[in-house]
């Protein structure tokens, strides 16, 4: 499945490695990714290839962890759903 991901929160080191290795260990490809800082804010944007047999929850539930450890939030949802909900 693809997936779009948002993970926003206050700037601070290891954010794209905290997120980059929680998909890694989930087997998740990183399609294309942006990032941005504004003013304190750190936001980003991924774009994911999740494998078949790996469903929206799992990714939650993993994702969970890195929130609490890195002060964030975390969003995903499919890409299908996320065109939708942004298609005139």
């Amino acid at each position: 499945m693809i997936a779009i991901m948002t993970v926003t929160g206050r700037d601070h080191t290891g954010i794209i490695a905290a997120v980059s290795t929680a998909c890694a260990d989930l087997s998740i490809n990183i399609r294309n990714v942006s990032q941005t800082i504004m003013d304190e804010w750190f936001t980003m944007i991924l774009h994911v290839e999740l494998p078949d047999d790996l469903d929206v929850a799992a990714v939650d539930e993993r994702m969970a962890l890195v929130e609490d450890e890195q002060k964030l939030v975390i969003t995903i949802q499919s890409q299908a759903i996320f065109d939708a909900m942004h298609h005139i």
